[in-house]
């Protein structure tokens, strides 16, 4: 048995474009427009996923998907700092900004910290390889770049602190294939224009 978990970035909105925590913003004009000129990249798929957030819905929508919202998948819950600028959250509380980006246990924001946050999105990976049939499955998820950086640590089995060595694009492809335990990746890929791989679209 072999799973393709294909995610997909979304397109930016005001807030990520103000380097704004995400407070489930939707996407703007620009980013739907985006989206849209992306989608005859989007690669087939047996299953459609999203993340319950306004702009993985709005993304979904746009590049003409019927995804199913997966509660998982919900962005990294960042508590009181969402919705808030980092330099802002960095001139008020210096100190707690530093704990948060070193110490992947602390959550000076009362939200999750990022150790609980990754183990959320590790549990859903597991499951998904878990309660697959024999035979290939191709899931296409569209989901935050922070959800997508913690299922790239729980593949490849990277340290928890890894997470703020990953950058993920908006729009841009990051497959995973293989099974509990032994996962490939291929990361980064653009989606427009269309991408080929052995005479079809990336898995």
């Amino acid at each position: 048995m072999t799973v393709h978990v294909m995610s997909v970035s979304p397109a930016l909105n005001s807030a990520l474009r103000e380097a704004r925590f995400d407070g489930d913003a939707p996407l703007d004009a620009a980013g739907v427009r985006q989206a849209r000129d992306a989608a005859a990249a989007v690669p087939a798929a047996d299953r459609y996923v999203r993340a319950p957030s306004q702009r993985c819905a709005g993304t979904a929508d746009a590049l003409g998907l019927r995804a199913d919202p997966e509660p998982a998948l919900r962005g990294w819950d960042l508590g009181r700092w969402s919705g808030r600028r980092l330099t802002e959250v960095s001139g008020s509380e210096p100190e707690a900004v530093s704990a948060w980006l070193t110490d992947p246990s602390a959550a000076p924001h009362g939200g999750e910290s990022l150790t609980a946050f990754c183990a959320r999105v590790a549990d859903w990976l597991d499951s998904v390889a878990g309660r697959s049939d024999d035979g290939n499955v191709r899931m296409l998820v569209v989901a935050e770049p922070s959800v997508i950086r913690g299922l790239i640590v729980r593949a490849l089995a990277l340290p928890t602190e890894s997470f703020w060595r990953l950058d993920v694009a908006p729009l841009t492809l990051t497959g995973l294939s293989g099974r509990a335990g032994r996962w490939n990746l291929r990361c980064g890929q653009p989606l427009s224009p269309p991408l080929r791989h052995d005479g079809d679209r990336i898995p």
